[in-house]
C-alpha cells in the first residue's frame, strides 16, 4: 500500500486546488493553472518597465535538519524568496544565466521577459536582484504575443544572440535575435516537426537547450515535452536542426514530468522534473543524461542527482541553469513558478554540483 500523503502535502494540495473529488479534474486544474488569476494581458506590461524585486534570505534548504547542506550530488549554497509590488511579477517558467552567473533572462508563462542581475555577497551567496526589467514578448508585427492568445511561454534556450521560446499550449517555438533590440526584438516562428503539433494540450514543449556547435549534435535545438508520451509511456523529445534532426524519448519513471533542462559545461544534459500525486506526494528531481546517448530514435535514461520533497524548501520549480564560478565550481540555479498564486512562492535557489 502506498504511504498516505502527509499533512503538509495535503494542505498544499488543498490550497492549490489539486484535492478534488475527481483525480482527473484535479490534474487538469493544476495543469491549467486554474488558481484564481487575471487574464494574461492584465499581467503583461504593454511596454518595457523597470521594477523592484524584493528578496528574503532562505537560511536552509532542509526543513527537518537545518544543518544539512548535501542533497544527492548537490550542495546547497543559498536561496531567496522573491516578491514584487509589480503585478505581473511571477509565473517564472524558465531561467538562463550568463557565464558568470550574474545576468539573467527569464520568462513568465504570461508572455513576459524578465531580465536583470543577481547580486552576490562576500562569500558568494545570493543577496538580491538588481536592474530588473519586465517587457512583453513581441511578435513579428511588433505587438505582444498575448494579443494572439499566445501566453504559455514555458521554455527558453540560448544560442549566442538568439533566444528560442517554447509556447506550450500553442505547440509553437519562436526565435528572437537579442542583437536587434534585446527584449524589444520581434520574434519569428521556427519551423518545427509536425509531431510537435500533436502533443497533448498543456503537455507540449516544456524544456529546450541548444547544443554548442563544438560538441556532438552541435547547433541542434533539443525540445522536450512536459508529458507527451510515446507508445512505451516515455517522454517525447525532438532534435530540431543540426546534423541529425529527428525524435527521441526519455525514459519516464515514478510519474515525474519534465519542467526544464540545461547543459552542463562538460556537455551532459540535466533534466529538471516534478511530480504531484495524492498517494506519492510532491517531489522535485534532477536527472543527468549523457549527451552522447542522444540520437534520433534513441531511448535515453540517466541517474537522479538531486531529489527533494516537502521536507525541503521547494515549490513549483520550472527553471534550471548552470554556470561555472570563479572558483571553478559548477553552480546550478533553480527558480519556481508561483502561478501568480498567493499561496505559492517564487524561489531562487543555488547549489554546487559536487559529484
Amino acid at each position: 500500500m502506498a504511504p498516505l500523503i502527509d499533512r503538509r502535502s495535503l494542505l498544499f494540495l488543498m490550497s492549490t486546488g489539486l484535492l478534488l473529488t475527481d483525480p482527473s479534474a484535479a490534474r487538469a486544474r493544476f495543469a491549467t493553472h486554474a488558481t484564481e488569476q487575471p487574464p494574461p494581458d492584465e499581467l503583461t506590461p504593454p511596454a518595457a518597465v523597470s521594477i523592484t524585486v524584493n528578496a528574503r534570505h532562505v537560511a536552509s534548504f532542509d526543513l527537518r535538519d537545518r544543518s544539512r547542506t548535501r542533497f544527492g550530488s548537490l550542495a546547497f549554497r543559498s536561496g531567496l524568496i522573491l516578491t514584487s509590488s509589480f503585478r505581473g511579477f511571477g509565473g517564472l517558467s524558465s531561467l538562463r544565466l550568463d557565464s558568470k552567473g550574474q545576468q539573467f533572462i527569464s520568462a513568465s508563462d504570461k508572455g513576459t521577459w524578465f531580465t536583470g542581475r543577481i547580486v552576490y555577497g562576500t562569500v558568494g551567496e545570493m543577496v538580491g536582484l538588481a536592474d530588473v526589467e519586465a517587457a512583453p514578448m513581441l511578435g513579428h508585427d511588433g505587438r505582444p504575443i498575448t494579443a494572439r492568445g499566445w501566453f504559455d511561454t514555458e521554455s527558453i534556450a540560448l544560442d549566442r544572440s538568439l533566444v528560442y521560446v517554447g509556447i506550450e499550449r500553442a505547440n509553437r517555438i519562436m526565435r528572437f535575435d537579442f542583437d536587434k533590440g534585446y527584449t524589444r526584438a520581434r520574434g519569428e516562428e521556427v519551423e518545427v516537426p509536425a509531431a510537435i503539433g500533436g502533443l497533448p494540450f498543456n503537455r507540449g514543449v516544456e524544456a529546450m537547450v541548444v547544443v554548442p556547435r563544438d560538441r556532438p549534435l552541435g547547433g541542434t535545438l533539443i525540445a522536450i515535452s512536459e508529458r507527451g508520451l510515446d507508445t512505451g509511456r516515455n517522454i517525447i523529445a525532438f532534435l530540431i536542426g543540426g546534423p541529425s534532426p529527428g525524435r527521441f524519448a526519455i525514459h519516464r519513471t515514478e510519474n515525474f514530468d519534465v519542467s526544464d533542462a540545461c547543459l552542463l559545461p562538460a556537455g551532459d544534459l540535466l533534466i529538471l522534473e516534478r511530480k504531484f500525486s495524492l498517494t506519492g506526494g510532491i517531489g522535485v528531481r534532477i536527472r543527468r543524461i549523457k549527451i552522447d546517448a542522444i540520437a534520433p530514435d534513441a531511448l535515453v535514461d540517466g541517474p537522479s542527482i538531486f531529489d527533494a520533497d516537502l521536507g525541503q524548501e521547494i515549490d513549483n520549480f520550472e527553471g534550471l541553469s548552470a554556470f561555472v564560478n570563479d572558483d571553478g565550481e559548477v553552480v546550478l540555479t533553480l527558480v519556481s513558478d508561483d502561478n501568480f498564486s498567493l499561496i505559492q512562492r517564487t524561489l531562487l535557489m543555488q547549489f554546487t554540483l559536487v559529484d
